[in-house]
């Protein structure tokens, strides 16, 4: 078995194409097969220099190895020129010189009178004296297939069963551009043959050119592949995913600090179901467990709040592990703290705020009270069935404890703020909230005794000391 993914260098990898490149290296790895890149540039004007290297070293970054490749169809031009002289001289090609105005205007008039928009064949009845004539003027000229009248195209796609078309309703496509470089419809069906490929996974967008494939193949007596056409992945509002409505390259995730393996396991499961209550997947575990007949016909929603829980369960699980792949994670999330933080700050820092995040760039947010404690209204340090007079000497009594420390462990805070309430009582509002205002500034934050242990007990003391200084 032998399987591709051919992107085209028109921009980054989008997050359906690699999708799209974890099915085909999942089904080569299930089946012990061959996994090909092949990158589709033959459309000249929306190529992007250097795409092609972002895709490959996306792809990297993902996991996602290929057997054989990267191969080039802009350097494939002979190999294509060949076949369309082949299917010229069989009859099943021609050459067309029609304007672009002409093509305009015909497609008009076609719609004008709901018709369904095709090319009218207007250069299939010039004379072999007129063609060779008009190619010695250099007039530019495209080459279109033609299509058999009235012929039933059948095909079974694992994924949508029987697939029927008419030739009737299908256009003669061009196959051989001006520029000289083909189309998609031809080279992609002359590469897959040349290249050995048995299945073909791609998206569900490509499912209404597979009759022309399929009629190339047949022209050309070659065997035909299986077809696994994969269901769209949709926005919210059932729409097709684009970036109007958010981030689509999977270049975006990564550097929002989206983990790799996060990813991976999550769009695994967009049209995808393992027919499990099983979420956590590892790139072995998909491997083992991939089945093409559990791929759904339905377009897959991208719900990002869903990727968001993928990720923050990998963060928490790695952090629990503390193995390699924390250290790593250590190491990158650097870049979100000031300079020349002490290791042991970064990484308390770190174990705190890690199981709050949805992506590691929400650090740089997250962590900004430890730095510098945000102007706070004195009134939000009183708990809501609290009041001032009792706030203030809840800090008081805080103060005087949390002073007495020695040892500044995590446990030994916890413990501290809960004897201070049972044996003054008091109310826990009237000790853990106005604690967390005073040394965060914020409502909303990781528990007081984390916070204390981050901060440490100088800058611990000195944030309560202005609390109440404050409520004064």
């Amino acid at each position: 078995m032998k399987v591709r993914f051919a992107p085209s260098p028109t921009g980054r990898l989008h997050i359906g194409g690699l999708r799209t490149a974890l099915y085909n290296y999942l089904f080569a790895q299930k089946n012990n097969g061959k996994f090909v890149l092949r990158i589709e540039d033959t459309d000249r004007e929306r190529h992007i220099q250097d795409a092609d290297k972002k895709i490959i070293e996306t792809l990297k970054t993902f996991g996602i190895k290929f057997d054989q490749g990267p191969f080039y169809q802009s350097q494939r031009l002979k190999i294509y020129k060949k076949y369309i002289e082949q299917l010229i001289k069989n009859d099943r090609a021609y050459y067309c010189f029609c304007t672009k105005e002409r093509l305009d205007e015909m497609r008009k008039k076609q719609i004008a009178e709901k018709r369904i928009p095709k090319y009218d064949r207007h250069c299939l009845n010039l004379s072999k004296e007129e063609i060779k004539q008009k190619i010695k003027n250099k007039e530019p000229r495209v080459v279109r297939l033609k299509l058999p009248d009235n012929q039933d195209i059948i095909f079974q796609d694992e994924v949508y069963g029987q697939v029927k078309i008419n030739t009737n309703d299908m256009d003669d496509q061009v196959l051989l551009k001006s520029d000289g470089y083909p189309t998609y419809h031809l080279a992609v069906v002359i590469d897959d043959h040349e290249m050995n490929i048995t299945h073909i996974i791609r998206g569900e967008e490509w499912l209404p050119s597979t009759p022309k494939h399929i009629l190339l193949y047949q022209m050309f007596n070659w065997k035909i592949p299986k077809f696994i056409h994969l269901p769209l992945l949709l926005n919210p509002d059932k729409t097709k995913l684009s970036k109007r409505q958010g981030d689509v390259a999977a270049e975006d995730f990564l550097k929002k600090g989206y983990l790799p393996e996060a990813i991976l396991n999550y769009i695994a499961f967009l049209g995808w179901n393992p027919k499990t209550t099983k979420e956590i997947y590892s790139l072995e575990e998909l491997i083992k467990d991939f089945d093409v007949a559990k791929i759904n016909k339905a377009g897959a929603i991208f719900n990002i709040e869903k990727l968001n829980w993928f990720n923050a369960k990998y963060v928490r699980n790695i952090v629990k592990e503390k193995g390699k792949r924390y250290q790593e994670l250590l190491e990158k999330v650097k870049k979100y703290f000031p300079k020349n933080l002490d290791k042991n700050k970064l990484e308390n820092i770190f174990i705190v705020l890690s199981s709050r995040l949805n992506y590691l760039s929400e650090l740089g947010e997250s962590s900004k009270f430890i730095f510098e404690l945000p102007d706070y209204n004195p009134e939000m340090l009183i708990f809501k069935k609290s009041n001032a007079k009792t706030t203030l000497r809840g800090l008081e009594i805080i103060y005087n404890e949390l002073e007495k420390i020695k040892e500044w462990a995590l446990k030994n805070l916890d413990n501290n703020l809960k004897n201070i309430v049972n044996n003054n009582e008091l109310e826990a509002g009237d000790i853990f909230w106005p604690v967390r205002v005073a040394i965060s500034g914020l409502e909303k934050s990781p528990s007081p005794a984390e916070i204390l242990w981050i901060l440490g007990k100088e800058e611990s003391l000195n944030r309560i000391k202005k609390a109440i200084d404050r409520l004064k």
